[in-house]
Order: structure tokens, then sequence, then C-alpha cells
């Protein structure tokens, strides 16, 4: 894992020394005679079919590691922000020189065919981008796209920072100039990352802090607090005159207190003053609070076209090495706050300090793999002029990037001996999550759109049940060591709950600012079973049409290099083990583990072709298909009615994302099974991503092999068949009662009970009313289910989701199989699935005199991010039948409820005579946690244990802070007053 992200470092420093090094040698040659390849233009003909200018014809192909996205793997391309235009003598110069960098965006790419982007964005503002693309304007014609704002640009050009905002809103700010403000404001914002920390101050006569509760201290940038103080903005008002000197102090001495406790950046600091205006310097507080260090940088940002105050603003920030600007429109704004990070980067330029820096984990619009966008990080350092002329001004040229899918780095982990429940996560310095298989960027839907704060959800808020934060800090402060605890993950969309036993293992990442995690289970993963088989028995039984490998699981390494990126993993397995491709690197004990699995289920084939052929097995085609998987991410899979007429398409696809080996995770179906009771099988309707799909039943069971000491589980196995198959079977096996001997008085017939078959966690499979087919029992029978909670049959389990959406309403088994015959198991699956219902005893149930209209509504409303708590329920194995009475308004309402040998399932059979409705239902419902403001402040204030970064470059002796605005000169008084104190400054 280290020597990935190692490599990546190291493509991206080639880049920087290129970089430099051509803007080196085109200072000595200058020349803006250049014509490029702008990413919008190219392949762009006019009205005449000519190649429009700045566009010409650009080759691109479909490319498989890009995800088919057409690419030019020979050049790169050009982006320049839609306000600003494409032959700016800027803009052409710096695409002139920066030519150069395509042979290294090549070369790196030969080098380490698993790179993905390469990219240089200019200060200048255009982005080259390889290999070349095809940029597309949105329906306005516009593409809002700025390198300089984005956080690996932002990031690698500065140094961590503590700012104050300080905004006016005395009366004269009335009207566009107060939006011009708030623009401004928020555009700041936008710069700020999670390094950061920052408040917001308006004032005029009086001083008023835009989030109340955060008087005199700061908080971290990250994207859920600016949001916050977004929504503040839109509260200013103007009125009053602006005591500018009064919010310089408050924010000098928020800066310095805030400093003092070590919580913030403890790096550069800076005053944003945004304002129309300033009647005098205020070099009062400046010599009180400021010089002669000039710690605290101060950049106003002067608003309207006004320049009457202008000179005074500009001192301010010559004096106090900032930079001074002019914002007289909304379209002036992002080009001027920008300037300022040029500043900030002045002291890391003349240190010539290429600090190598790391972004949280964001999605990856452009390059969507088939479950959706992809998670990528960034690694990314800053590019310097390197002539000593200009050493003092510090000039940066860009900043250089080069992206990680982190679905590479999920390759990387051996997931089979992680065990069946074992999962790898890492964090970054902040505890945010770059990756965690409980981490859902994406809403659940078919647009996969993001969620505001995905990027930014922290480890405890997806482990919480560590709510001292042990596993949490120790990762941040990037020890190494262990933890346990007892956990309840969910699965199946949240909908089940499985209690767990897990032990963490962590470290941190060298040369990145991450730490690494491994969580394994108790009770799987610790013993392995293994086989020897021979090489050309194992490969010809893998080479079998039913057979399918883990699509993410790395068997051989077919990325490193081109020659073998069209390889699949099977034909890789095959060269490797039979000497062809020596080079090829493959992970050898998994490729053994995989062959003796296919050696061993190969009979399962010619099982399954015989049962397909004999019709009598399958008449009325109520099974479809059968599937097995081991723990080394072989599976089988037989169809036994054509793939098209399936009843659930998705089922073993990657459209089902939790039903197949994934890169953090094995099927559902197989870890359900795992924590059953060996021989038990596991029921289930599937739920789909955007409808339920209630058409079909799954049902698995694991395969175990046993022993005195130990007893590893080698596969699960199961099948899928049509719902109305299986309730049909059902049905049939109750009305057996009465044909059997004769003494039943009641059956599921009968009009004054109703019948339900139900799951372990309380789902119903079965029922007279088809519209409550797949329903949570409770929500149906709610007296029952309360009831049953009273007994202990159920327990609720209350559970916490901090990425949530909310409505914004305007016992054991002597059946357990080992792997000698897995040919057997299968078999025994598959007669027993048929028969169970016929098995159990329903003559006890009818001795009592034994439900409830279905009630649900459920309106469609908008959903909004949030944090809930909500149940899940889990049935108690040790209890195998009860019966209860439930006393309503008038009348006893009796119930019986017995567990279905051998499975997950149990019989209900509630007398419906009696009227229970007035007993509420029990819901799995969740339920938004409501923070009062009191609560909502100390969460704002409250502030996890960080890492911050060892760079820091607040500030240098060697600074020319002359360079200091580019508005209207200064006067020759105030210059003359500037110069001896700039002077006296840097003397100290």
């Amino acid at each position: 894992m280290e020597e990935m992200f190692r490599k990546k470092a190291e493509a991206t420093r080639r880049l920087v020394e290129a970089a430099e090094e051509a803007h080196r040698q085109h200072e000595e040659n200058p020349d803006l005679q250049y014509e490029y390849f702008n990413a919008v233009l190219i392949n762009e003909v006019d009205e005449e079919g000519n190649n429009v200018e700045l566009g010409g014809e650009f080759i691109l192909e479909p490319n498989d590691h890009f995800n088919n996205l057409s690419v030019n793997l020979s050049h790169s391309v050009v982006q320049v922000p839609t306000n600003m235009y494409n032959k700016d003598p800027d803009i052409v110069n710096g695409v002139y020189w920066s030519e150069a960098l395509n042979k290294v965006f090549v070369d790196n790419f030969e080098t380490d065919p698993t790179l993905i982007w390469q990219y240089f964005g200019s200060a200048k503002g255009f982005f080259r981008q390889y290999p070349g693309v095809k940029w597309h304007p949105d329906e306005h014609g516009v593409i809002g796209f700025d390198c300089r704002n984005r956080k690996w640009y932002i990031q690698a050009a500065t140094s961590p920072k503590d700012v104050v905002i300080l905004v006016d809103v005395s009366g004269s700010m009335k009207g566009l100039r107060l939006t011009i403000a708030r623009q401004t404001v928020s555009s700041i914002l936008d710069t700020l990352g999670d390094d950061d920390f920052f408040n917001i101050i308006a004032y005029n006569q009086e001083i008023h802090y835009v989030e109340p509760c955060l008087n005199g201290t700061l908080v971290r940038a990250d994207r859920t607090n600016k949001d916050h103080f977004r929504e503040h903005l839109d509260k200013l008002f103007a009125k009053g005159i602006g005591l500018l000197g009064e919010a310089l102090s408050e924010a000098f001495t928020i800066l310095n207190d805030f400093n003092q406790t070590g919580r913030g950046s403890v790096c550069s600091q800076a005053i944003m003053l945004v304002t129309d205006g300033a009647t005098e310097m205020y070099d009062d507080v400046f010599e009180k609070f400021n010089w002669p260090e000039r710690k605290v940088r101060i950049f106003p940002y002067l608003i309207g076209r006004e320049s009457a105050f202008a000179d005074n603003l500009k001192w301010m920030a010559c004096a106090n090495k900032g930079y001074f600007s002019q914002i007289s429109t909304l379209a002036d704004v992002q080009e001027n706050v920008m300037r300022y990070l040029h500043v900030m980067s002045r002291p890391k330029v003349i240190d010539h300090e290429h600090d190598t820096v790391w972004t949280e984990a964001y999605v990856d619009s452009a390059l969507k793999v088939k479950s959706g966008p992809s998670l990528t990080t960034t690694v990314a350092m800053p590019v310097f002029s390197t002539k000593n002329e200009t050493k003092n001004q510090g000039i940066l040229l860009g900043v250089v990037g080069t992206d990680i899918p982190l679905q590479e780095l999920m390759k990387l982990i051996p997931k089979h001996m992680l065990g069946i429940h074992g999962y790898v996560f890492a964090i970054t310095n902040n505890g945010y999550i770059l990756i965690h298989p409980d981490l859902r960027p994406l809403y659940q839907g078919s647009q996969k759109r993001r969620k505001p704060h995905y990027s930014s959800v922290d480890l405890s808020e997806v482990e919480w049940e560590d709510k001292d934060d042990i596993l949490r800090n120790a990762m941040v402060n990037r020890r190494t060591g262990t933890f346990s605890m007892e956990t309840k993950k969910t699965v199946d969309r949240g909908r089940r709950v499985l209690k767990m036993h897990y032990d963490y293992y962590y470290t941190d990442i060298k040369g990145t600012p991450f730490s690494v995690g491994v969580a394994l289970s108790r009770g799987h993963g610790k013993y392995f079973f293994r086989g020897n088989v021979s090489v050309d028995a194992g490969l010809r039984d893998l080479e079998q049409p039913d057979v399918a490998l883990a699509d993410e699981w790395t068997y051989c390494n077919t990325e490193e290099e081109h020659e073998h990126r069209h390889l699949t993993q099977i034909q890789a397995i095959k060269l490797f083990m039979t000497g062809r491709r020596l080079n090829l690197k493959c992970d050898r004990e998994l490729i053994q583990e995989v062959l003796f699995d296919a050696v061993v289920t190969a009979p399962l084939e010619a099982y399954w072709t015989g049962l397909a052929l004999n019709k009598s097995e399958n008449s009325d085609k109520g099974v479809e298909i059968t599937f097995l998987g081991t723990r080394s991410g072989l599976s089988r899979i037989n169809l036994f009615i054509p793939s098209d007429q399936l009843s659930n398409q998705d089922f073993l696809t990657a459209e089902d994302k939790e039903g197949v080996f994934n890169a953090d995770h094995f099927p559902l179906w197989y870890k359900r099974a795992a924590e059953q009771v060996p021989g038990t099988f596991v029921y289930s309707i599937p739920f789909s991503t955007a409808l339920e799909n209630k058409s079909v039943v799954l049902a698995s069971t694991a395969i175990q092999l046993q022993d005195d000491r130990k007893s590893p589980i080698f596969a699960a196995v199961g099948i899928q068949m049509k719902l109305e198959y299986f309730q049909r079977k059902f049905w049939t096996a109750c009305r057996q009662c009465t044909a059997l001997d004769g003494k039943c008085s009641i059956s599921c017939d009968n009009d004054d009970v109703n019948c339900y078959l139900i799951d372990n966690n309380g789902f119903i499979l079965v029922t007279e009313e088809q519209s409550q087919t797949g329903l949570f029992f409770g929500e149906v029978e709610g007296a029952v289910m309360n009831k049953l909670l009273q007994m202990g049959s159920f327990k609720r389990i209350t559970l916490y989701d901090y990425q949530a959406l909310c409505r914004d309403y305007s016992g054991s088994s002597d059946s357990a199989r080992t792997l000698s015959d897995p040919f057997s198991v299968v078999r025994w699956l598959l007669t027993e699935l048929v028969i169970f219902l016929l098995e159990f005893n329903l003559y006890s149930w009818w001795n009592v005199d034994l439900t409830v209209k279905a009630q649900r509504s459920r309106g469609k409303t908008m959903m909004v991010p949030c944090d809930t708590e909500y149940p899940a329920f889990v049935s108690e194995r040790t209890i195998k039948e009860t019966t209860g009475n439930i006393q309503c308004d008038n009348c006893v309402r009796s119930f019986v409820i017995q567990q279905i040998p051998s499975s997950n399932l149990f019989m209900v059979v509630v007398d419906n005579k009696c009227d229970c409705s007035s007993i509420p239902p029990v819901t799995m419902d969740p339920i938004e946690i409501m923070y009062n403001e009191s609560l909502k402040c100390d969460r704002l204030k409250f502030q996890k244990d960080r890492k911050k970064p060892e760079s820091c470059h607040p500030f240098h002796p060697e600074e020319n802070a002359m360079e200091c605005g580019s508005a209207s000169r200064l006067s020759s008084p105030l210059t003359a007053g500037l110069l001896p104190l700039v002077a006296a400054t840097i003397s100290r």
C-alpha cells in the first residue's frame, strides 16, 4: 500500500521538475506564437465544416482503463474557465511552456499504467489535463471549473491558516454592495479546507458574530461548518455606521487567543476585510496587535466602484503583508478573491519547499465505475519560478496533481485473508474517512447524486460504538496498535443487523497523512482450509463456463504492465501457473486456494445440468438460479431458465452490489448464512436499490468443515426461486393438516385466523394479503409484535445513522455438512428446501382459539441529510415456540409463533376476531435526532482530535511585501509613511 502511494508521489514530483525547468527555459527564450488544443473546442467545426480556432482534429478513442471514456494517450488538452479569454497573453504564454509536460505525462503512464488523470493547474487559471479528453459545457454554455478553486490546488499552494472574515454591514453597504459582499465571503469560504479554521464577524457600530454561539473562537473549515455560515450570511442586513477599529481589534484578539490554545492551524493567520471603505488607516490598532512581526496578514476587499478609500485600504494590506483588491461587480468576485492565495504561498515558494499534499476522498464524476462515480484522492505539489531575480516575489506558477482511484487501493487488499466480515478502512489526519465499507457518498437512487458532506464523514460516525473515540484518536495520531469492541453491523441496506465482536489493527501509511486499519470479526478468518490439487486439474475446472472469480479481487496484478491489461483474471492465472508470463505478479497462495475450490466444486456443474434436464425436478420453473461462492472468491452459477426470463435480473451482477463478491465485502447471502446456526437455511426477499423487489426468494446456507478443534466456513450455497412458487409451497403445506390425520379443526384457510411466515428480522415472506409481502411484521401486526418484544421472542436493537436522509415535510442443529462431499450438500439443499414446509408439525398450532388490517401510510417527500436513530429487530434463537394473549379494548387476541426447523423462518398464526387497531404499529421508521440550539452550538464548538500537517510556511524574511495590490497607486504621503515602516520591520 505504501509502495503504491510512493509511486504516485514520484510521478507527481517528476511533473514538478519538468514544469519548473520548462518555465526557466521559456523565460530565457519567450515566444507567444502558439496554438493549443482547447478541451472544449477540439473536434468542433464551423458552419463551413472547417476546424474552429484552438480546436483542430484530436483523435479520441475509448479506453477501458478510463472506463471506456474516449481519451488521447499521446496528448493533453487545455481547459480555460469560461470567464477568461482563451488567447489572453498570460494564458498562451503559460500554455506554451507547459507543453513540455506532455512527454512526462506519457512517460509516467508508460512507467506506471495504474495512473489515471495527471494535470497541471496554472496560477493564471488554465488547466492542462492528461490524457486528452473533450470537455462539454452545461446547458448554458458555461464550464464553471476553475482549477485554482480546487482543494488539491489550495492545499498545495498554501499552508494551513486561521482566518477571521470581517464584513461591513453599515448603511452604505445596502443593495448591490451587500450582495457582492456576501458572494465575496462565500468565495473566500470556498478557498478554505479541512486544515483551516475561521469565523465571520459582521460590524457596524457594533460587532455581530454571524454565528452568535461562536463568540471569540474559530471553527474548522469543513463543509458542514462552511454551509452553516453560508445560511447565516443571508440574514445580514445593512444599517448604521461602520466602526472598523473595534472590529479589527476583535479579530486580532481572536486570532491570538485561539493560536495560544494550539487547537487551530498554528501556522498562517489572516484577516479578510470586506468593506466599501475605511476613513482612516488604523495604524494604532496594527501597532498594538501586529507590528513589528506582522504575523497576521490583512486582505482588504473594496466593494463597489468608488475608490475614495482605496489608498487607506491598500496601505493596510501593504503594511501587513497582505493584498488589496477592488470588486465592482459579481463577475469580479472569484478572480479577485483568488489573489490572496498567491500571497499566502510566497513563503513556501521562497523556501522552495515542494510539500506533498494529499486530499480527502472525493467523487470523480468523470471516471465512473460500474457501481457509480469513483472515489478518488489526489497527490499534489506546487510549482515555482526558479529565477533568482524574482525569488523574493515568491512567484507560484501553479500546482501539479495526480489522481488515485481508491478502487486501486482496495485491489491491494487480500480480502480472502480478512474473513467473511473483515474489512479494511483508512482515514485522513482529520479523522475523515478515506475508505470504509459503510461510507455512503451517494444518494440511494438511479441518479447516484453526491451527498453534500460525503467527503467529511468522520470515522466516529460509522464506528459509533466506540463512544470514547479510542480507535479514531489513535489512528489520527498515527499510532500503531490494536483495539477490540462489540459492534452492530447493518446489512441489506440497514434493514438487518449482525451483532459481532471485532478486533481492529491499525498503523499509519508512511509518506501520507493517512492511517489504515483492518477489522477482523472473531469467529471467522482465524483458520483456513487448504488442499492440494494438480495445476492442470485446477486450471481445467477453473475455465468451466459456470465459474467466475470476484471481479474486484486481485489474483494477478494485470494493471502494472500494459501487455497484461487485456487479460482476465482467469487468463492471467493460467499464464502465471504455466510459467508463460514470469513478470506477472500474482498471489500464489490465493491462486492455490481458488484452484482447489474449482476442483472440489466441479461435480456441481454436472449435477445442476442434470436437474435442468430433468423437467420433473423443476416442472413449473419455480427454481431459477442455483449458486455457490467460496472463500477464495470463486462462484458457480447455474440458470434453470433463460436469463431474460429471470424474475430478478440484477441478482449476482454488478448492479446488485451487496449480492456479489466485492472489493470490501463478501456477498450478503454468504455473510448472513455464516452467522446462522450450522445447517440452517437463510431465506429472504431481496431489497433492490429503487423499488423493493418482491418477486423472488433467496435461500442460502453455509458449508462448514468441522472437527474437534476448528470449524472454518468453506463456502455458501443457495438458490433463487420465484416468490409465487415459494408461497404456493407454503400454502400447500398448511393445507396438508386436514388431509394428514383429520384432527385439525382449523387451518390457514379459516377466515378467523391470519397466517404469516416471517424471517428472523421480522420481515414477512408469506401472507394472505399480497401487498403485505416484504413489510416488517410490526407494521401489520403491531399488537402482536409488541407482545413478542415484551416476551423476549424478538429483541429491539437501537442503531444510529449519521449519513441519513430525512423527509423534509413541507439454537444449534446437527445437520451441518462438511467439505468432503459438496455434491451431496447441494443435493441436500435442493431437496430440503422443497419439502421443509411439509416436515414441521402444524397440529399444535390449531389447538388455541386463535390480524390486523394493513396500516401503512408513507407520503412521498423531499429528502435532506440528517442524523437518525432507528430500530432493527432480531429473533431470540433459543425460543422455538411461544403462545400469547393480548388484552385489547373489549377482547383478547391470541397468537402462536413457532420456529421452522433448520431455517431462519417463523410461522405466526393470529386470531383476527379481536380488533386491536388501537395499539399502534411497531415500525422501523428512523427518527431524526433533533438538536436544540444549545446542543447545536456545542457541536459547532467541539473539535475532535486531529493531526496538524507537518509543513508550515507562515512568512519569510525575504518576502517582498510591496507586492500588495493592483488597484490605484498609493499617494506619495502614504508611500512615504509606509516605506520606513516596512524597512524597519524587515531589519528586525
